[in-house]
């Protein structure tokens, strides 16, 4: 299958950016605008659009300068975080065309450019040239201008859509709807691209500069002379370029975000924005990744779902499990504790479910000899229990679900910690104790003595007199050897399990300075 990318060049991105429809300078759209950034202590333009620079007005350019051309000129602060950071959720918005996205990057003068591996992909929307003018038309839809090359490679791709956009390309676009589109044909890069100028192989300012000084102006130029010569005056660089144009040297395509094998979309006639028709896809898309999950003896792990509006924001939702699963309606289900309160905007157009992490799951056998009215056997309940904590952790959040588990510690407090809650975990079914603990354990509270005694005949907590029946003890507990010699923050105590006269028992201790706490109450 021959490599198709697609180079999406938006030459107006920052000033585009703030002039969309519903943004705060929507008004100055058609009108001298421009973005304005400090360098080396001037105020010069960054950005400028259209309409700015047809009254004489360009980038670079000293602000002071500039509003002598034109003293109406609007002008805004340029963000170029912020720019980046729109750059890069368009990137993501791409991924409803193809999962191989990439970030070309900002360029000098506000210009922004994005890579899209479609190879065996143009199908799902009708071939390339439907493809390609759909993404235009979304693009241009969300108020950006848009220019865009398709071909068998990045360099040539890129050529294309800053050169060749808006011609007829060789003939690739066959309805005439052509504005802003150059498709290049198959194996078509090398006789396209000989009639360019040499700045369409993406090779440094200078590099160009010492090419025209030498008379070579167009592609076809460059591609005549003898290699040796050519990398002897200007490196290496210009044939690089050059071969990676026209396909005879690869160039690596890096995706902005590991691209995972295992993905499904669903595209829909009309926009859907019920919850019920969520959920509804959802499950399709699970029943479409089970034969190929029960085929390699897989289950999922982990489950991203991305739900593509109309006005161009995506959705994200994210589910785990605890335990390789591949049945669809088990996996549908964690997603619908996921859509409470869900946003569909003017309706979602698209929706891709991935399965980032995916683990071995062979084929188990549960409830066979179970008749009517017999309990369920060990694997089936744990299966049952593994969904029900997968749900709970999908709507409790990640450390929502958790189980107590001892740590080598005899310090009361420090004695347990918690984990992750797994079906089949390592948890003790007995816990080691070298005496009787309280099933509750509560901060140490100080208790006031009324009478003498150890423990103390009678004493005052909570704002109540206890008066001690009976008592047993003590039981001394010290901290740890390497935590370091004594006296320490948690020095050696004595505990005492005292029952008062209404039968209520708690569990008392003598710390430093021969002060009385109260740490735990028995049942």
């Amino acid at each position: 299958m021959t490599r198709r990318v697609i180079s999406l060049w938006l030459p107006r991105f920052a000033t585009d950016r703030p002039t969309r429809p519903g943004r705060p300078c929507a008004g100055w759209r058609e009108q001298p605008f421009a973005l304005v950034a400090e360098a080396a202590g001037t105020l010069r333009l960054h950005a400028v659009n259209g309409a700015a620079e047809a009254v004489g007005v360009f980038p670079a350019m000293p602000l002071a300068d500039a509003r002598a051309v034109f003293p109406a000129l609007k002008v805004t602060e340029a963000d170029p975080e912020d720019d980046a950071a729109a750059l890069e959720t368009l990137a993501q918005w791409a991924t409803r065309y193809t999962p191989w996205t990439a970030v070309e990057g900002i360029a000098p003068g506000g210009g922004a450019g994005l890579w899209l591996d479609v190879t065996g992909c143009a199908h799902l929307f009708g071939g390339e040239a439907a493809l390609a003018r759909d993404l235009r038309d979304r693009l241009t839809g969300f108020g950006f201008a848009v220019r865009l090359g398709l071909a068998d490679t990045q360099g040539a791709a890129w050529a294309a859509a800053r050169f060749l956009a808006g011609e007829e390309a060789g003939g690739g676009d066959d309805d005439g709807d052509g504005a802003g589109l150059a498709l290049l044909p198959e194996g078509a890069q090398r006789q396209l691209l000989m009639g360019l100028p040499v700045e369409a192989l993406r090779l440094p300012a200078a590099v160009v500069e010492t090419l025209k000084r030498l008379g070579i102006r167009r592609i076809a130029d460059l591609a005549a002379l003898p290699r040796a010569p050519l990398a002897a005056r200007l490196g290496a660089e210009a044939a690089r370029r050059l071969d990676q144009a026209i396909g005879r040297a690869p160039e690596p395509f890096t995706p902005r975000a590991p691209v995972t094998p295992w993905r499904e979309r669903l595209a829909f006639a009309e926009p859907i924005g019920r919850t019920e028709d969520v959920q509804t896809a959802i499950a399709a898309l699970c029943r479409a990744l089970h034969p190929r999950l029960e085929r390699e003896r897989k289950g999922a792990r982990r489950l991203l779902l991305e739900m593509f509006r109309v006005d161009g924001e995506v959705i994200r939702r994210m589910v785990g499990t605890s335990r390789p699963v591949r049945d669809p309606d088990a996996l549908a289900r964690l997603f619908k504790e996921t859509l409470d309160g869900l946003d569909a905007g003017f309706g979602i157009e698209a929706m891709v479910l991935s399965l980032p992490a995916v683990d071995p799951l062979e084929a188990t056998q549960t409830g066979f000899t179970r008749g009517a009215g017999e309990a369920p056997d060990a694997a089936e309940r744990a299966a049952r229990t593994a969904l029900l904590l997968d749900r709970l952790r999908t709507r409790l959040g990640e450390d929502g679900v958790l189980r107590p588990v001892p740590r080598e510690s005899h310090i009361p407090e420090a004695s347990v910690t918690v984990a992750e809650r797994t079906p089949g975990g390592t948890a003790p079914d007995t816990w080691a104790a070298a005496a009787p603990r309280p099933v509750r354990l509560i901060a140490a509270e100080p208790v006031e003595p009324l009478a003498e005694g150890t423990p103390p005949a009678a004493f005052r907590w909570r704002r109540r007199t206890w008066t001690v029946a009976r008592s047993e003890g003590p039981e001394r507990v010290a901290p740890e050897w390497w935590h370091g010699p004594l006296p320490h923050p948690r020095a050696a105590r004595d505990y005492w399990r005292v029952e008062d006269t209404g039968g209520h028992r708690l569990w008392l201790f003598r710390g430093r300075a021969a002060r009385w706490f109260v740490q735990g109450v028995f049942p």
